[in-house]
């Protein structure tokens, strides 16, 4: 007879487990369920892991709010302890220092084409929209490259708190504005336009200025301070 005393995700039918899934799809095809549940490997008595990461997406309600809690709050869901608390902290962090790579630290931003040459090969073939945040100290030199949001550009998903709060975290002087648009037509909407000039607001209030924003696609690339429309 089974012992059922720890679901894994070899319980699943071979097709559907999230790993065979990466396998023949790629990590971009899977949930953000089924990635958790890669992470966290293993579940505990009557409660699969899949059950598990479907947990810490309602407890915390996007995977932003779950890489920002701490060990603590994440051991309080039954089948994450502290081990695999820690799993998920130290992939959050991996994740966040991807875009830190050696060549991108003390890069000096001159110019559009410099900010394209740092960001576009990460950008440039995904599938969906990436919006993110180039961090500048005074000498126009990368200290940080931020993720703000993923999915269709709105005023909804890039709120000034979520980018200026990078700002702060990493004592930037200034910053730059980047995504891409998978189409491949670089030319800005007026989306684009109207995120750029309420970020450029709230930076003057806050003593931060906003560079530029530049849209990437996959053989050419738009700057909006270029184009004179910020």
């Amino acid at each position: 007879m089974k012992d059922d005393t720890s679901f894994t995700v070899r319980d699943l039918p071979k097709p559907e487990r999230p790993r065979e899934r990466l396998l023949k799809f790629g990590a971009e095809a899977l949930s953000s369920q089924e990635l958790l549940a890669l992470i966290v490997g293993q579940g505990v008595a009557k409660k699969s892991v899949m059950t598990i990461a479907q947990e810490l997406m309602t407890r915390f309600g996007s995977i932003r709010a779950i890489s920002e809690a701490t060990i603590e709050e994440l051991s309080k869901i039954k089948g994450i302890g502290i081990a695999k608390s820690a799993k998920l902290k130290a992939s959050f962090e991996l994740a966040k220092r991807e875009d830190l790579e050696e060549e991108h630290i003390d890069y000096d931003i001159k110019d559009p084409q410099g900010v394209v040459k740092a960001i576009r090969a990460k950008i440039k073939d995904k599938a969906k929209e990436h919006f993110k945040l180039i961090l500048l100290n005074t000498r126009n030199k990368i200290i940080g490259i931020s993720d703000i949001s993923t999915g269709t550009l709105s005023a909804s998903l890039v709120h000034p708190r979520e980018v200026f709060k990078e700002v702060i975290t990493h004592s930037a002087s200034s910053v730059i504005l980047v995504h891409n648009h998978p189409s491949g037509d670089t030319e800005p909407s007026e989306e684009d336009i109207k995120i750029t000039r309420r970020m450029i607001e709230a930076g003057k209030i806050l003593g931060i200025e906003v560079l530029d924003h530049i849209i990437i696609g996959k053989k050419d690339f738009c700057s909006l301070k270029a184009k004179g429309l910020i």
